[in-house]
């Protein structure tokens, strides 16, 4: 098990806070975090900028989104049960809602991050080009924003 923190990046700044911390995260569930663009905690959206790997400790970046915000959707497994979840969404620009496409359950985080690493799924009998990818730890879930090819 290491470290994970989530550190507030700023261009003017030489000291980088830390927003989170995770004292024993697996190295897995650090990896699948690292493959996210956005990261939703709090009711706040932030964009990753890079990620870093320092002794014993995971580390990734981030700022603000400032043109982000948090949806209002419910957690995949809320009428269901509990597990690890993907949920595929289909992007469009200037939406202020992205249709879910799919729900996908999983049994291990690595089958996952190689979902979340993919840069094209398969649903609805189509092709989906990933455009990004987030964790979203208010709802537990995971999301893969795409659009059809």
């Amino acid at each position: 098990m290491a470290r994970l923190e989530y550190r507030l990046y700023a261009e003017s700044e030489s000291m980088f806070p830390v927003l989170y911390e995770y004292d024993r995260i697996g190295r897995d569930e650090a990896a699948l975090r690292f493959a996210c663009d956005y990261f939703v905690k709090g009711g706040r959206v932030y964009e990753k900028t890079s990620c870093a790997v320092e002794a014993h400790t995971y580390v990734i970046y981030v700022k603000e989104a400032s043109d982000e915000r948090t949806m209002p959707w419910r957690r995949p497994d809320a009428d269901g049960p509990r597990g690890i979840y993907m949920e595929l969404r289909e992007y469009r620009e200037g939406m202020a809602d992205y249709r879910l496409v799919e729900t996908l359950q999983f049994a291990d985080t690595l089958d996952l991050m190689l979902h979340m690493q993919a840069n094209y799924l398969y649903a609805e009998e189509r092709e989906w080009e990933r455009m990004s990818t987030e964790v979203d730890e208010d709802r537990e879930t995971y999301v893969f924003y795409a659009s059809p090819v």
